[in-house]
């Protein structure tokens, strides 16, 4: 282990977590990774407070910072759901992650005889930006530590509870933001809302008044599998039957592409978070929501003073936000609240 470096060591991990090892089996890797985790632990292979505090532990939690906040986001970038709808933007800690939006406003064509200049002059009336506000989020990690310290676990199963716990996090509150978005929130963006009965006709008008207001581009409607599933006609080609099938959902509503949304629980509950009873529909040049994450992971050590146990606690943290920011040239919305 002696010729073993930190970066060695994180691409290793990675690698593993991944399923993608070259010169090692996945057990071999594991137990690399444990006696390079020993040896940034100052030779043990429990956590020692004092040890840490005295800066006789150097690169243990930096590795740690570099794996988990890797693997983090890279399970939301594989969501189909986030890369359609979020746009995602990584930037350095303190930096804006200002989002610019254009008005409106379109010019307004005059009527005028030939020869004629004599017509308002006009201008746009410009643009405003809008910053996504970030905050610290974060998980415990002292005994999935100790255990993968001790082999009692292995270094995956540690980082892959970790990254789970946020990606599920966020998602869920991508998912309840955008199920939650108001008129309001849109800036003026054209918002077709529709409730009541399904009704064929009625989904087909808001699709188009959402094209129209994207300027002719194609909708996307979205929902979960259940919401979806009211989307039915009796004119149904092979193709449809096959996709239902297959796939639990049409993948077209008369030519307008439908995406599923995974379903997922409340964090800590059996709740769904999305509403099976809503579809949505959008068209436009961006993607609606905007997803901010800031600086670095960290890892930090608590004070066991703080604890009647005196046990030290380490916190994992990553600093993220989100909002809803959509242009107004060229985009549209619309929702479906289908009643029973």
């Amino acid at each position: 282990m002696k010729d073993f470096n930190m970066n060695d060591m994180v691409k290793l991990a990675l690698d593993n977590y991944r399923g993608r090892t070259e010169k090692y089996s996945s057990e071999d890797a594991q137990e690399s990774i444990r006696k390079g985790l020993i040896e940034l632990n100052n030779g043990k292979t429990t956590l020692d407070y004092r040890a840490i505090r005295d800066g006789k532990c150097p690169g243990l939690f930096s590795f740690i910072e570099t794996v988990l906040g890797a693997t983090t986001i890279e399970g939301l970038q594989g969501d189909e759901y986030f890369n359609q709808f979020v746009d995602y933007r990584n930037v350095a800690e303190g930096d804006q992650n200002l989002f610019r939006v254009d008005d409106s406003d379109l010019f307004v064509v005059s009527k005028a005889a030939n020869g004629t200049q004599g017509i308002r002059r006009q201008r746009l009336g410009g643009a405003k930006e809008i910053a996504i506000p970030t905050a610290m989020r974060y998980v415990r990690i002292y005994e999935e530590l100790n255990r993968v310290l001790s082999g009692r676990v292995d270094f995956n199963t540690m980082i892959t509870k970790v990254s789970d716990s946020f990606r599920q996090q966020i998602l869920n509150d991508i998912y309840t933001l955008w199920t939650g978005v108001t008129a309001e929130q849109l800036g003026g963006t054209a918002f077709f809302p529709v409730a009541g009965a399904y009704d064929e006709d009625k989904l087909l008008d808001v699709i188009a008044h959402v094209e129209a207001a994207a300027g002719g581009k194609t909708a996307t409607v979205v929902g979960t599998k259940k919401a979806l599933r009211n989307l039915k006609s009796s004119v149904l080609a092979d193709t449809a039957k096959e996709d239902l099938y297959k796939y639990g959902v049409y993948g077209t509503f008369f030519g307008t592409p439908l995406v599923a949304t995974p379903q997922r629980h409340k964090v800590g509950t059996n709740d769904f978070v999305m509403d099976d009873n809503m579809l949505t529909i959008i068209a436009g040049d961006q993607k609606p929501i905007k997803f901010v994450y800031e600086g670095d992971p960290i890892a930090l050590a608590g004070d066991p003073m703080s604890n009647a146990d005196l046990t030290n606690e380490y916190l994992f943290g990553e600093k993220y936000g989100m909002g809803i920011v959509v242009a107004g040239n060229n985009a549209g919305i619309g929702r479906y609240e289908i009643s029973e």
